[in-house]
């Protein structure tokens, strides 16, 4: 009965010829191989590059045996094609190779997720050659069943073929085509004279493939369902590139796999249906087949590895050196000063000052020819009396009018114990300024009412209050920021460590988005440069503080020895918010060298947190400079900054139009609030008579605009409000998807803007700004621009998918070690600290000018 029912099966059977296609010439002709009558399995000797057609059904199987001769020189690998359309999922025709040491095995058609099969599979045959050291020539054979269960015979093809380019060169492109069914994959093996390597692929065509390096072993894994099962492997489009290591791979040899994805979903994060892949033979080149360019070149040496991290850190130990030696030279010419007798006279390093205004044109200096309605006097022994007019800058006895210059400054004040002295009267002259004893009640009020909302304000209405008080305040802005650094960075720093060791576990680099092109790995590390290259941050914070430190002991020896000067005139001098702003700076080092450890968005919040915190304490220390007795405390501010940093977490992770509705409305109530405050010197409330008081405000200032209350703080107001309204109505409209980056602007854009009000009000005031200090300006100016410049040539965004981001990737443009983003670190890095520097010696010029006669602003 059997044999009746084999007979039948071979006369219903017809044997047809296919076109064959990949090393067999045009003119080839397929090998028909027949069944005997009854012949269940017959084993047929085969020949490579030959094309053989035959059919196999239910109880049927060919087998083909393939010999050729190892050669361990010259390594070779077997590339087996199939192809059969009449093969089904129901009833598919199984495919399995046996070698030697290992079996591979197919079905065809083969189906990708289980949603689409494809009739024609190309599969590369791991090679003993690599397996066998030690072994001579010697004959391999290898086997290919062919076997169905289908009732019906089932027709296909076979073709196999030797690769004997398999293995890649050092800076030889290899260029092929890959699809789903058909990966593709080479050997390379690193010679001794290199340490490390980047292999680099690209395609003109954009289908989402993936790209992998391997262990030499078998099996290859190379396929969408197991090409993440070893090695490392990415997601791309049209490029990609993996650094290795020679201790990555035993001996530096691995196999380099590519293999396109059934869809483009996980390149492009969006779903698709999966299409035919070979609907015809004449839309084979118009589905998913892509050609790929694979190339393996050499990475830097250690040599010049070395370098470039020592060039690195050489560039700011140098900002070190020319920082001792400017403070040496300093020392210097006072040391001398002082044995000649003669006071240091900061009016003879010129500056640069404009032409002080009339009174009729500039209603801030109009009070300087009448009484000061409340501006105190500076000098505790000349209780009562209005000290001489002078001009900013220049102490009161080289005044035309003045007395006869002495040959040395003013007496000191009587010798006081190591700490800050009794405050002088322009701090005590009421006792209602003082905050410990009355600042609750309400007589304290009225008296902040009376010298705070005057129609021109001195430095002395504002600062009133005890001087060591005050420092006190400031100095918890340094203090609370190290204990917020201290609890934020240790999980930051363990969850970035166990980032990177997942990484390095899967093997998927997908979770981290670097400059592959320019990722330079440094043990467990991926791309050490992008880490090192924020040293910069870390080497000028811990140089501003001992900047500050130096210049917060130079002053508390001046008020120790009762100086006059460093008493009572010029700028009071508070350096808790300087001392902030340095451990912050020292903190964006730290954070940024954590996000780039492995950057993506789940932790871009820690590259960007400290820089809110940057710009919010520069505008707070430019407010205090002349508002000493009115700025924000450290609680309240880092609170601000801490909803802040809350809302931009928020606007990344659910940036859906409702939030930027919700943002933009607090936002202008924020703005409003703000407004308010400013204006009227924190001397409003927010309570039932708010609606009574903004109707006298818009009588007063709006509708009678001409002759506002407060001249400067209404146009530096109304300038800034345009600006916030603007942005505000920009991100309620654009929705830009980077709100991280939005939010820094907002605070940039209002840092620039208070500091160029600041520095036109200074000027118009008549006072001057040092010649160091515009230098420093410009210098500033030059490294903001060329470190923006660098910025804005984006090299990876985790706003988009790993392969959309690797669009976005560049080599290396300095050293062969650094890429933009990593001058942008060491230019951003050096802007910060000129201009630290340009706010820490910005009013220098007034440092023998009484408070009394220095506006606020």
């Amino acid at each position: 009965m059997a044999t009746f029912v084999v007979l039948v099966a071979a006369i219903l059977t017809a044997i047809s010829t296919v076109e064959t296609s990949g090393g067999v010439s045009s003119g080839a002709r397929p090998a028909r191989v027949r069944r005997q009558t009854g012949e269940l399995r017959q084993e047929i000797p085969a020949e490579f590059t030959q094309i053989y057609q035959g059919s196999v059904f239910n109880g049927t199987e060919d087998i083909y045996r393939y010999t050729y001769m190892q050669n361990e020189s010259s390594p070779r690998a077997i590339r087996v094609e199939v192809k059969s359309e009449g093969a089904t999922e129901d009833y598919p025709l199984l495919f399995v190779v046996r070698q030697q040491r290992g079996i591979l095995s197919w079905q065809v058609p083969l189906m990708i997720r289980g949603i689409y099969g494809y009739d024609k599979v190309s599969r590369t045959l791991c090679p003993m050659d690599h397996l066998q050291v030690g072994v001579k020539d010697e004959k391999e054979t290898v086997y290919l069943e062919v076997s169905a269960a289908s009732p019906t015979a089932l027709n296909y093809r076979v073709n196999a073929t030797i690769l004997t380019d398999f293995i890649l060169s050092t800076g030889q492109p290899r260029n092929f085509l890959v699809s789903p069914s058909q990966p593709q994959y080479y050997a390379y093996k690193m010679p001794p004279d290199l340490d490390m390597v980047v292999v680099k692929v690209s395609s003109p065509n954009s289908l989402c493939a993936v790209f992998s390096l391997q262990p030499i072993k078998c099996p290859v894994y190379d396929l969408d369902r197991n090409i993440e099962f070893v090695g490392i492997y990415q997601t791309f489009m049209k490029k990609a590139a993996i650094t290795v290591q020679r201790s990555y791979f035993p001996n530096g040899e691995f196999y380099v796999v590519v293999v396109v994805k059934a869809t483009d979903a996980d390149c492009t994060g969006e779903m698709e249906t999966i299409q035919p892949a070979y609907p015809s033979e004449e839309a084979f080149e118009m589905r998913r087949v892509k050609e790929v360019n694979v190339v393996v070149g050499p990475s830097i040496t250690d040599s010049q590895y070395v370098t470039a991290v020592f060039v690195g850190i050489l560039v700011f130990v140098l900002f070190y050196v020319v920082t001792f030696m400017v403070l040496f030279i300093q020392w210097i010419r006072q040391r001398n000063a002082e044995l000649e007798g003669l006071a240091p006279r900061p009016e003879e390093q010129g500056g640069f000052q404009i032409t002080q205004p009339s009174n009729a044109e500039a209603p801030i200096n109009a009070q300087r020819t009448e009484p000061n309605y409340g501006a105190t006097a500076t000098d505790p022994y000349t209780m009562g009396e209005q000290p001489a007019e002078t001009k900013p800058g220049i102490p009161p006895t080289d005044q035309p009018n003045g007395p006869p210059i002495p040959p040395n400054p003013p007496p000191p004040r009587p010798a006081q114990p190591k700490s800050y002295p009794k405050p002088p009267m322009v701090h005590t002259l009421s006792d209602s300024s003082m905050e410990d004893d009355i600042d609750m009640l309400d007589d304290a009020d009225e008296d902040k009412d009376i010298y705070r909302t005057k129609t021109f304000l001195y430095v002395a209405d504002l600062a009133r209050k005890d001087h060591r008080h005050l420092s006190q305040k400031y100095n918890l802005y340094s203090w609370n920021l190290l204990t917020i650094s201290v609890f934020y960075a240790l999980p930051v720093i363990q969850l970035v460590i166990t980032y990177q060791k997942m990484l390095n576990t899967t093997g998927n680099e997908d979770i981290c988005y670097y400059n592959f092109f320019c990722a330079q790995p440094a043990g467990d590390l991926t791309a050490f440069n992008n880490v090192y290259s924020n040293i910069g941050y870390i080497m000028l914070g811990v140089l501003i503080l001992i900047l500050v430190y130096r210049r917060d002991y130079t002053h508390q020896k001046k008020v120790d020895a009762g100086d006059r000067y460093a008493i009572d005139y010029g700028i009071p001098k508070h350096f808790g918010l300087f001392y902030a702003i340095g451990i912050a700076l020292v903190m964006e080092g730290v954070m940024s060298g954590c996000y780039h450890v492995c950057p993506n968005y789940s932790n871009f919040q820690f590259d960007t947190s400290f820089m809110y915190i940057i710009g919010g304490l520069g505008m707070l220390k430019l407010y205090q400079t002349r508002h000493p007795d009115i700025n924000a405390n450290a609680y309240a501010a880092y609170a601000s900054l801490a909803i802040v940093i809350f809302v931009a977490v928020i606007g990344v992770v659910f940036g859906t139009p409702y939030f930027w509705a919700i943002f933009t409305i607090v936002y202008v109530l924020a703005i409003l609030a703000l407004t308010a405050q400013v204006y009227y010197m924190g001397r409003w409330r927010l309570d039932m008579g708010i609606f009574h008081r903004m109707y006298l405000l818009i009588r007063t200032d709006c509708l009678q605009c001409s002759k506002p209350m407060y001249w400067d703080r209404f146009v530096l107001l109304l300038v800034g409000n345009i600006i916030n309204w603007s942005l505000a109505l920009f991100g309620a409209v654009a929705q830009p998807d980077d709100f991280a980056s939005f939010m820094l602007a907002i605070f940039i854009i209002n840092f620039l803007l208070y500091f160029v009000f600041y520095i036109v009000m200074k000027l118009r005031s008549g006072e001057r700004i040092l010649w160091v200090t515009v230098g420093l300006i410009i210098i500033t100016l030059i490294c903001w621009t060329l470190a923006l410049s660098f910025f804005f040539k984006g090299v990876t965004t985790w706003e988009k998918t790993p392969a959309q981001s690797r669009l976005d990737n560049k080599d290396c443009v300095l050293m062969g070690f650094y890429d933009d983003h990593d001058i942008w670190h060491f230019m951003s890095a050096i802007s910060m600290f000129c201009s630290f520097l340009v706010l820490l010696m910005l009013d220098d010029d007034l440092d023998y000018t009484p408070r009394d006669k220095i506006p606020v602003f």
